[in-house]
């Protein structure tokens, strides 16, 4: 018996006192977290860019939010008084741990390994204090955050939407300074008081808290909800209209990002067809965006080979004429097969469109891997439309005018029974729906929308290369619908402007922009997988 009992004190896991699991893990998580981003270069990326002039850089603001989280999970698996005290403590030891991290780098030398690991990069970790006065600063620093975050959860929702709603307003305000002064700049409303190209000033990331934490209120919202059906309207229209003048009112920046979503746009709407609709999954989809831009270049540029010396809108109906054409030709060899394998014979297409344009057979009339240069920019009754902001215009109406086009089809017969396809092809076939005519006119149709996007990108950029239709460019359109919402017009436009749009206003980040752009995608497809505007595909469905 006495064995027994032994063998059963020894099985018995060993409970640390007044619940210190959950702060021990909080703390290693929140200090591995910290010692993350520097090891990997997240941190000297970001420290030498200001999040707020004078107090806080982007690089400790992420590690600022790594505690602050850490404090929100520890407050969310501990409802207690104590919480707060065991919270402050947790984020001071995260904070002594990373600063004791820095000096076992400093010590070993590991730059030979990570060659981010600059003596600047690691001083500035400490804010550029001795090693003692840094592990106090870094401690205070942390267990502030994790306090905050902890309190957050143990308070009620209005403040605690307040209090994240402001801190929300100050990361966009810094994140997106670059966009707010071009925007202010060009509405003559920028003298250097909040937002400078360095970062917010405590003016501006005032005015930021304020604007964030009234855009959370609710009753705000609850109000618009109960706002007679004409007046949403007239608000949309009106949000429409001022965002429409953003880029005549700011500067080429502006337009440059606009003009790409709107550039995007088009792609998705065509990618929208053969695939939210018809079911069609097609990774060489920028073979057909491809083909319209080099039919724009041949017919117009002063090149070698070229078909003509048209103008812009002239050849616009070629590009879009032809790209259909290649479409309707790829659509035939691969009616019958479905699934992955249609993803690959798909991924075929855009490898041998490119094969093709840099083959030695075709280079007296593509250029091969000099492209063609010199494509005029578009002109309409003599106005050339060379700045920014006149492309921008353009391709919005072009984008406008797909846009409905691609609503028209979607709610025809024709429309219906790509849905019908999309859904179960025997059962489509089984009613009578001829799946040959239905794929076809899918691929030939999404390719049309695609040429006419490839049209305008060679007016846009006076020059066609084949390293600008690489696979890339097919992901991120795909990428577009998964995240806007796969059948969903609306969602074509929300996806555009979250990946293409916010990638371009964060550039000052360096390649790291695209960590955001990863971020992006995950959370969408973890949190919403339908996408972020999911209703027109509920509605369709339940028809």
């Amino acid at each position: 018996m006495a064995s027994d009992l032994a063998q059963g004190v020894a099985r018995r896991p060993i409970a640390l006192p007044g619940g210190l699991r959950p702060a021990v893990n909080v703390t290693i998580s929140v200090a591995v977290v910290c010692a993350f981003t520097v090891l990997v270069g997240l941190f000297g990326q970001f420290s030498d860019r200001a999040m707020v002039v004078g107090v806080l850089d982007i690089g400790h603001s992420l590690m600022l939010a790594a505690a602050l989280a850490g404090g929100a999970v520890l407050a969310r698996r501990q409802r207690m008084a104590s919480v707060l005290i065991v919270a402050l403590i947790s984020g001071a030891v995260a904070g002594g741990l990373v600063q004791a991290l820095v000096v076992v780098a400093r010590w070993a030398n590991l730059r030979w390994m990570l060659v981010s690991l600059t003596p600047v990069t690691l001083n500035r970790v400490g804010f550029l204090l001795p090693d003692d006065q840094a592990a106090l600063v870094l401690a205070a620093s942390g267990a502030c955050a994790a306090l905050v975050g902890a309190g957050l959860v143990l308070c009620g929702p209005i403040p605690r939407r307040i209090v994240l709603g402001a801190l929300g307003g100050v990361v966009c305000a810094g994140l997106l300074r670059e966009l707010i002064r071009g925007i202010l700049g060009g509405l003559g409303g920028v003298d250097d008081w909040g937002f400078t190209y360095d970062g917010l000033l405590p003016a501006g990331a005032a005015v930021s808290a304020a604007i964030g934490a009234l855009v959370t209120i609710r009753p705000g919202a609850a109000r618009y909800a109960q706002l007679p059906p004409r007046v949403k309207l007239g608000a949309r229209l009106l949000c429409l209209l001022v965002l429409l003048a953003l880029p005549a009112l700011t500067n080429d920046f502006v337009a440059q990002v606009m003009m790409l979503v709107c550039l995007y746009t088009l792609m998705g709407l065509g990618l929208n067809i053969e695939l939210g609709l018809a079911g069609l999954v097609d990774l060489g989809f920028v073979a057909f965006f491809a083909v319209g831009a080099y039919t724009v270049g041949l017919l117009t540029a002063d090149a070698t080979g070229a078909g003509g010396h048209l103008t812009f809108f002239a050849a616009l109906p070629f590009s879009i004429a032809f790209a259909a054409l290649a479409g309707f030709l790829f659509g035939l060899p691969v009616l019958k097969v479905r699934g992955d394998y249609l993803a690959i014979a798909t991924l075929g297409l855009g490898e041998i469109i490119r094969v093709l344009v840099l083959s030695d057979m075709l280079k007296p009339e593509l250029g091969g891997a000099q492209g063609i240069v010199n494509i005029p920019k578009p002109a309409l009754f003599g106005f050339v439309l060379s700045s920014p902001t006149r492309l921008f215009y353009m391709t919005a109406i072009m984008a406008a005018a797909a846009g409905y086009i691609a609503w028209r089809l979607q709610h025809s017969g024709l429309g219906r029974r790509w849905l019908a396809v999309r859904e179960d092809e025997d059962v489509a076939q089984a009613l009578g729906i001829n799946l040959v005519g239905v794929k076809l006119s899918a691929y030939t149709m999404g390719a049309g929308f695609a040429g006419l996007a490839g049209g305008i990108f060679a007016g846009m950029v006076g020059s066609v290369f084949p390293q600008s239709f690489q696979l890339l460019v097919s992901v991120n359109v795909l990428a577009i619908l998964v995240v806007g919402g796969i059948g969903s017009l609306p969602g074509v436009i929300i996806g555009a402007a979250a990946l293409i749009g916010a990638p371009e206003v964060l550039r000052d980040l360096g390649e790291y922009r695209y960590l955001i752009y990863g971020i992006v995608v995950i959370a969408v497809v973890r949190l919403k997988p339908d996408g972020l505007s999911p209703k027109a595909i509920r509605q369709r469905e339940a028809l």
